[in-house]
């Protein structure tokens, strides 16, 4: 065995590394005050990250954090899903049990698939759109409450080995860290990362955050490298030993270690320059039980449990710790850190044995692995045993135990929600298929491994599995991890092979995701392939697919084509999913069904339909539909204007989707809760509702949404930059490729408002006239009737410019002939068609108070502030123009004196602008805000300039609030709170909180309420 200086070989002494450490301590010192910390480490293979990981968590620990370590297991080529953070939530379930537990309260089901100890991870779910952001969120949320009230390292080793779905995980987290005591620091091999290498586009991405910073370590130079050797010689070396040294191992940290041992040794003349050849001398140096026991381990993966390396080995007890001691003493293997298994003291010795290994013996190593894996599954955790029992036999070349072994480990990788990894396993069992024996490949059955494709009238416990199963369930798993060409791929060559046979509900299945797939790569609008899959099945028996095609149609049509063919696609999916037992699909059908309803002005049936459908996802937590329900519902009633009811159901959508992690269905819901509380007159939280959906929203169209919801806001305002900004950023999101009226009507009623109000009525037309064109279908008057006004008024008020006149005639016949196609069955659409009216009238020179008063009349029954405000402006002018006698003027003065105190409530700037010109106009005396005259602000809050949303936000930190808390409470996101914490204390005159909360309690700003009653909300 080697001397004693072969169990130092790693220097005791720490050297170097002062600014990297620097940079480490304080990300800490930022995170212990509140601020989440994301850093990247780099460097090339053996230059000594790990080290500088160990001593980063020593100093953690000195200093009061909770530290995590959390590895990528490479077993073979393949890696673990999530075993890195796996790793790491299982440090923090021993260290912080009761903690972990309360941050998971609720969701242990889902954060199972990650962390098993929390309980049975929920099954029997079909593979939805959102369930692995969901599973994404909840793990952010779950470290951010972990470290709500302790500083929290979790460092994650070894990146370049990290499956994707631990990548597209660790993005997530990165972007999306908002607040606690957290650090997440990633270590990888940058040697490794080719043009190719899966981790280089993440690095990229990640690069463009400014939230994370990236760390490259480099080599020694030659002052450390003598300073390494002296830890581990214990003694000063020859200056000319570490100059051959430094030389040889170019300042690479591990090679020193491993040049300074053989040195020492008396063996360094005796190596050649091969790295490979380097790294193996001390373990040919072994006793050839030790030997053989290093390349077990070499082939078993990143760490080998004890009992599976005995059963494994087949030595004595004896003979195999012997073995182990020698190994380990002369440091090629260590004990893990769990102490249940042996590893590599580092990957490099690891990979050039493993790369020493000749081919059958590598192959009857894990041959040797699965059979012991096989008769005993307990012998590696329960989380990993399905994707090393495959990896083992797919190595071992065995087809037969391969393929069962490899579709188990895909259905274990769907159930985590790591469809990355159910496809690549996936794609294994199709190479598989055919070199497998038909025994083997006939006593297989779907119902062990698919569930994507509906049974359809066969028994799947009977009927054996077959070859498109497996691509139906490839094709759905690279659907959901966004390999959506490989998706396509997959669905191309399926139905190439359904060519050749008589299937139409398989081959309408694979048509319905090929619909999904090019809709989601903005290839199309998908219509062309669900039109094929709905002539295949039609004149076919009800069944799951039959139903599924049918909705999906109807849920199409609402969007792109509404009408009396949608209804009935609606009605038939809606009873032949309740003749199958389909209730995903029913309850989608249902609100589609009520959404067409409503459009046809069956609206009190339509809208009861849909709050079934709702009560029913809600009871049954169908995170699938949850986010449908709650998103569709109510932009129904905002359509039909019962903004009120609308912003209720949002509330609660708020709530739903961030308990589910629906992110995407969460943006939406922010998007029309901006638009009910525009509509309400809540323009600073419609403001505040608007940018979540920016921020939320983790595909395009989401942030689409919001960014409109911010451009109707900056037009009301008065910004006409702002709102072509937002109006230009809402176009590029929604793209060219799938145009929907929802979507592109209140585009271009923006549109048509920026070029009234910058002059260019010539646009504004031009505008008008594309959407003519393409015509309002049945369900788009909510976005019609608006655009429609918006066109009249600007008309109206270019009447009797130079540049008007051409055309103005036929454009405002244009506008009326549209007016009446436009259906009038709910309050808010009549109101809309007497004021569209009313306009026209004005645009020709023809204004009534009377008419007026008509519209002034039905808009007052709507609880739309703006709209009134509107409204009364123009009433006050017909009144003006009609004669202007002493009773008119007084009522118009009245009138105008309301309207200014509205718009100075909304910040409607363009419509107080127009209440001075015409007071100014008509020599109307209003009145100022800031005369002593002038009404007195209604309370004390008011008068120090805070507006409604920073008065809410006073009074929780007056209760003692912190931002978190203030935005749970609010249902804002925690920056958002933090920004008005910042301007409450600019306008308080006031350095911190605790002085606003003193301030507050001075001036009694809030005397019926106490600081208790809110903590205790």
């Amino acid at each position: 065995m080697l001397g004693a200086v072969e169990t130092r070989s790693v220097s005791p002494v720490f050297v170097g590394r002062a600014d990297e450490l620097k940079a480490l301590n304080n990300a800490l010192a930022r995170a212990a005050a509140g601020e989440p910390q994301a850093l990247l480490l780099g460097g090339e293979a053996g230059v000594g990250k790990t080290r500088l990981i160990e001593e980063f968590a020593h100093a953690a620990c000195r200093e009061g954090a909770v530290v995590a370590l959390g590895g990528c297991v490479e077993i073979g080529a393949d890696g673990l899903p999530f075993a890195p953070f796996s790793t790491a939530l299982r440090a923090l379930h021993r260290e912080l049990p009761a903690e972990l537990a309360a941050a998971a309260a609720g969701q242990e089901q889902e954060l199972a698939r990650l962390l098993p100890e929390l309980g049975e991870a929920s099954r029997g779910r079909r593979p939805d759109e959102d369930g692995m952001a969901r599973l994404f969120e909840l793990t952010a949320r779950l470290l951010e409450r972990i470290a709500a009230d302790r500083t929290v390292v979790v460092a994650l080793e070894d990146l370049h080995w990290a499956d994707a779905s631990t990548r597209h995980l660790l993005a997530y987290l990165f972007r999306t860290l908002r607040s606690g005591r957290l650090v997440v620091v990633a270590t990888y091999r940058a040697d490794d990362i080719h043009r190719r290498h899966p981790l280089r586009p993440l690095l990229a991405e990640l690069d463009r955050l400014r939230t994370v910073r990236r760390i490259e370590l480099g080599r020694f130079n030659r002052t450390e490298v003598g300073r390494q050797i002296a830890g581990i010689l214990a003694h000063e070396p020859d200056p000319a030993q570490v100059d051959e040294i430094f030389e040889r191992s170019d300042g690479n940290a591990f090679f020193v270690e491993e040049l300074a041992v053989a040195s020492h040794d008396g063996c360094c003349s005796g190596l050649t320059d091969s790295l490979r050849d380097l790294l193996l001398v001390r373990v040919e140096g072994l006793p050839e039980d030790a030997q053989r026991v290093a390349r077990i381990v070499a082939e078993g993966g990143s760490t080998v449990e004890y009992p599976l390396l005995a059963a494994v080995a087949r030595l004595s007890e004896d003979d195999l710790i012997e073995a182990l001691r020698a190994a380990v003493g002369a440091n090629i293997l260590l004990a893990a850190p769990r102490g249940d298994g042996y590893r590599f003291r580092h990957s490099l010795v690891r990979e050039a044995v493993s790369d020493d290994l000749l081919p059958g013996e590598r192959s009857r190593l894990n041959r040797r692995y699965a059979e012991a894996l096989e008769a005993d599954p307990t012998l590696v955790p329960a989380d990993e045993r399905a994707t090393r029992l495959a990896t083992y036999w797919y190595h071992a070349h065995d087809a037969a135990k391969a393929l069962p072994a490899v579709l188990d480990a895909s259905v274990e990788a769907r159930c985590r929600h790591a469809y990355s990894e159910q496809l690549r396993l996936l794609e294994r069992a199709m190479e598989l298929w055919d070199v497998t024996p038909d025994a083997v490949r006939t006593a297989l059955r779907p119902v062990d491994y698919t569930e994507v494709y509906p049974p359809c009238g066969c028994d799947p416990a009977t009927t054996p599995l077959r070859y498109l199963d497996l691509m139906a369930e490839a094709a759905v798993a690279g659907r959901l991890c966004g390999e959506r060409e490989r998706a396509l791929k997959i669905t191309k060559r399926a139905l190439r092979l359904l060519a050749e046979e008589e299937d139409p509900l398989r081959a309408a299945w694979f048509w319905v995701q090929r619909s999904r797939l090019v809709q989601a790569q903005a290839r199309g609008d998908g219509w062309k392939e669900l039109a094929t899959a709905q002539e295949l099945v039609r004149g076919l028996p009800p069944s799951e697919v039959h139903a599924e095609v049918l909705a999906m149609v109807a849920a199409w049509s609402m969007l792109h084509e509404p009408g009396a063919d949608a209804l009935s696609d609606a009605q038939r999916a809606v009873e032949y999913a309740r003749m199958v037992g389909a209730d995903d699909i029913e309850l989608n059908a249902r609100l589609t069904l009520g959404a067409l309803m409503v459009d046809a002005g069956d609206i009190e049936p339509g809208l009861a339909e849909m709050f079934e459908a709702r009560d029913r996802v809600v009871e049954r937590s169908v995170a699938g539909v949850v986010g449908r329900s709650h998103v569709n519902l109510p932009s129904v009633l905002e359509g039909v204007g019962r903004s009120k009811e609308a912003a209720e159901v949002l509330r609660e959508g708020i709530e739903l989707t961030q308990k589910m992690g629906l992110l995407d269905s969460e943006a939406w819901v922010w998007t029309n809760l901006s638009e009910s509380l525009y509509s309400l007159g809540r323009w600073d939280e419609a403001t505040e509702a608007a940018l979540n959906a920016h921020t939320t929203g983790q595909s395009a169209k989401p942030r689409g949404g919001g960014s409109t919801r911010l451009a109707h806001i900056a037009l009301a305002r008065g910004d006409l930059a702002e709102t072509a900004r937002r109006l230009a950023a809402a176009r590029t999101y929604f793209g060219t490729h799938d145009p929907v009226s929802q979507n592109v009507l209140p585009l271009l009623r923006i549109a048509i408002g920026v070029a009234a109000g910058e002059g260019r009525l010539l646009d504004a037309r031009t505008a008008l006239y594309e959407a003519l064109d393409s015509g309002f279908p049945p369900g788009t008057q909510r976005y019609g009737w608006p655009l429609l006004l918006a066109s009249a008024a600007a008309e109206a008020d270019a009447r009797g410019l130079p540049v008007a006149e051409p055309g103005r005639a036929d454009t405002v016949e244009r506008i009326r002939t549209a007016a009446k196609s436009l259906p009038t069955g709910a309050p808010i659409w009549r109101a809309y068609e007497k004021w569209v009216r009313a306009e026209l009238a004005r645009a020709e020179g023809v204004t009534t108070p009377d008419e007026w008063f008509g519209v002034v009349t039905a808009v007052e029954s709507l609880e739309r502030p703006y709209d009134l405000g509107r409204v009364r402006l123009r009433l006050a002018e017909s009144l003006l123009l009609s004669g202007a006698d002493d009773d008119a003027r007084a009522r118009a003065t009245e009138l105008l004196r309301l309207v200014r105190a509205a718009a100075d409530h909304l910040g409607a700037r363009p419509l107080g602008d127009a209440v001075a010109l015409l007071a100014q106009r008509a020599r109307l005396t209003l009145g100022h805000a800031s005369t002593a005259s002038a009404p007195a602000p209604a309370d004390a809050v008011e008068s120090l300039g805070l507006t409604s949303r920073e008065r809410d936000v006073l009074r929780l930190v007056a209760a003692g609030r912190s931002n978190r808390q203030i935005a749970e409470t609010l249902f804002i996101s925690p920056k958002t709170a933090s920004v008005h914490v910042s301007n409450i204390l600019a306008k308080l005159g006031v350095s911190g909180r605790g002085e606003a909360a003193a301030l507050a309690h001075r001036l009694r700003l809030f005397p019926s309420e106490t600081p208790a009653a809110h903590a205790v909300g």
